[in-house]
């Protein structure tokens, strides 16, 4: 296997850092993360939400790990990941098979990506085909996308 790196696939925009609110949801095969995008570093609205969505997504977990942790080198990638706080796409070695508490939906595909987002006070990881990212504006609600099903 090749050696793990992490690219990053948020350049120009982020959650926003104080309580991006992230909520997941499966539509399909499909899984959907909302939260509020940072306002004060990128440009977006005041309460404009971003919505990632995963195609084909085979397995997803959060994990608790915040900040503090991730700095005192707790949680999966705390001592590989270059930065807290952003979007990666997880090569090579990613430990994707490892034995962590993933909510399973199907086999992966071939050709499956792994993709890790750390937000302030958690992170999601995933393997899916693919990602996107669309932004709602303030005056819509996460209901209206159909992410409203808080993490457990």
């Amino acid at each position: 296997m090749s050696a793990l790196s992490f690219l990053r696939l948020n350049p120009d925009w982020n959650a926003e850092p104080n309580d991006p609110d992230p909520k997941a949801a499966m539509a399909d095969t499909t899984l959907r993360v909302a939260f509020y995008l940072n306002h004060f570093a990128y440009e977006a609205a005041e309460g404009e939400m971003g919505i990632l969505s995963f195609p084909r997504c085979s397995r997803w977990r959060w994990d608790s790990t915040n900040d503090h942790g991730w700095y005192s080198g707790e949680g999966r990638f705390a001592n590989e990941a270059p930065a807290w706080g952003e979007f990666y796409e997880v090569v090579g070695n990613n430990g994707a098979s490892d034995n962590v508490d993933w909510e399973v939906l199907a086999p992966d595909d071939d050709g499956a990506r792994h993709f890790l987002f750390y937000f302030r006070d958690e992170a999601i990881e995933c393997v899916a085909a693919d990602w996107s990212i669309a932004r709602l504006s303030a005056s819509s609600t996460s209901a209206a996308i159909g992410v409203s099903v808080a993490r457990s």
